[in-house]
């Protein structure tokens, strides 16, 4: 069972089209290793943790949501980046990353699976946000109360959500956006959602769920982030004729 670099790069920019956002990083192939691929390992991040697990797991190729290389660090291959691309090239190990385009990806995107998670109805995305697919909606059609929700999440993310707004209203339309995405919460009301659901908080967020009388519940960025890498390495392993493994490396963010 195997494909090659080549392959699998191809299958992954047909799939994800990392050409049609403007990203905060380089998408592809951004560390190369060997040319056969038998074993990939997918995860969220390419901490030492995952190239670690991926170097005893004897992986051909690791695919991550968050990679290297980010606009406005330093350019320098020094300290913890030297030492995880050098683990990476001493051991002949790909490194594919895509940011956004596993965000926004409209059946295998984090956002999307995030909705499916949460077992809302009527998935999609949100209207007037560029790019395409960065916000999601859906709708419960029994509203959920507040604890119900936070409930939801917990059992689902294996995560307690902070959450803020002193809103009593019942939650029935909802729009999330994973990771770091708390900044959408002023545009998703123009949507006339109860709740907003993302990874993290900002200070200004609380005022701003409080203020609008919506519920805002920041659920990990890695724990809302865990599910759209994990889907698409799903797709390849019935795609492509290699094995595929998804490794969690817990993060409390």
């Amino acid at each position: 069972m195997s494909t090659t670099r080549s392959q699998l790069l191809q299958e992954l920019n047909d799939l994800l089209q990392p050409d049609k956002v403007n990203d905060y990083c380089p998408n592809g192939l951004q560390v190369q290793g060997k040319k056969e691929i038998n074993l990939i390992i997918t995860g969220v991040t390419a901490s030492q943790a995952l190239i670690e697990r991926a170097i005893a797991s004897n992986a051909d190729a690791v695919l991550v949501h968050h990679g290297y290389f980010w606009k406005g660090e330093s350019p320098t291959i020094t300290g913890i980046k030297y030492n995880r691309v050098a683990s990476l090239i001493k051991n002949d190990i790909n490194l594919f990353a895509y940011h956004l385009p596993i965000d926004i990806h409209p059946a295998f995107g984090n956002n999307v699976q995030l909705g499916k998670m949460l077992e809302l109805d009527g998935i999609s995305a949100a209207p007037s946000f560029s790019p395409e697919g960065i916000v999601f909606q859906g709708h419960y059609n029994q509203p959920k109360s507040r604890k119900e929700f936070g409930d939801l999440i917990a059992n689902r993310l294996k995560r307690v959500p902070l959450v803020v707004g002193e809103s009593t209203r019942k939650i029935a339309k909802v729009a999330w956006c994973t990771g770091g995405g708390q900044s959408f919460i002023e545009q998703a009301l123009a949507l006339g959602v109860d709740a907003f659901v993302s990874g993290e908080i900002s200070e200004q967020t609380t005022h701003i769920a409080r203020e609008s009388g919506i519920h805002y519940f920041a659920a990990g960025h890695h724990a809302t982030e865990r599910y759209g890498v994990k889907a698409v390495g799903e797709y390849l392993a019935s795609t492509l004729d290699v094995d595929v493994e998804f490794i969690d490396i817990d993060n409390p963010a």
